[in-house]
């Protein structure tokens, strides 16, 4: 009992301080309102500065960061990617890429169709010309190499979709006898050079008249030059090359 009535007069006492100091700042404030009312309202109005500048900071901010977004999804609509942007894409990306692309220069009724049951085509469609063509994606990682039997592959799908072009694009590039075997079965074998090319503007057309040329050296740049009178634009250098 003597400890609650100890702690009841301390919560007395307290009280008693506090109520204390409030009538006394209520009394300071009347007694000498004249004086001090200009620093308060000077308070209140730099907290008001203070608050505002903060929030349109903070509105700024968010702006830009909505703006930059906005900007990274038109350049991606447009097809300003890098092939460093490329590299991070999944495989049903890469193979939405590639589809884009192909309607981005007129190609009709394109698909993708890439999954399991795909029967070797990824995407599907038609030539500006009306052929019929279909497309192995592979995004694999710059150090690899597609082989031979990967061609054979998509010959194959050919023979089965009864296409007129078959198209094999990839993020690396292919062994040489690999790109021997594309170029005498009339295969588009797009690599990462010739990749680099599509993305940054040039046509699915013009890559099938420099077919086989290229892959990371200057002859496919020379070829395209004497094609059309001028150089394209360099795509991105293959890492580990």
């Amino acid at each position: 009992m003597a400890r609650k009535r100890g702690r009841r007069s301390s919560a007395r006492r307290q009280w008693k301080v506090i109520l204390g100091g409030g009538a006394l700042l209520l009394v300071t404030l009347v007694v000498f309102w004249s004086a001090i009312w200009p620093y308060l309202i000077g308070a209140v109005v730099l907290g008001g500065l203070a608050t505002g500048a903060w929030w349109l900071l903070r509105t700024d901010r968010l702006l830009r960061g909505g703006d930059r977004r906005w900007r990274q999804q038109d350049a991606i609509r447009v097809g300003h990617r890098t092939l460093a942007d490329v590299d991070k894409m999944s495989g049903t990306e890469f193979e939405d890429l590639v589809a884009a692309l192909c309607r981005r220069d007129g190609c009709t009724d394109v698909r993708r169709v890439g999954g399991s049951g795909d029967n070797g085509a990824d995407v599907t469609g038609r030539l500006p010309d009306g052929r019929t063509m279909i497309i192995q994606c592979k995004r694999y990682t710059t150090t690899s190499t597609i082989a031979s039997r990967e061609l054979r592959d998509l010959l194959g799908a050919k023979a089965h979709f009864g296409a007129d072009l078959a198209v094999f694009v990839t993020t690396t590039r292919f062994s040489r006898p690999s790109e021997t075997f594309a170029l005498q079965n009339g295969i588009l074998a797009i690599h990462r050079d010739h990749l680099g090319l599509w993305n940054n503007g040039a046509t699915l057309q013009s890559l099938i008249n420099i077919n086989g040329s290229g892959q990371g050296d200057q002859r496919h740049r020379a070829r395209w030059k004497r094609t059309y009178g001028t150089s394209p634009r360099p795509a991105a250098r293959r890492r580990g090359a």
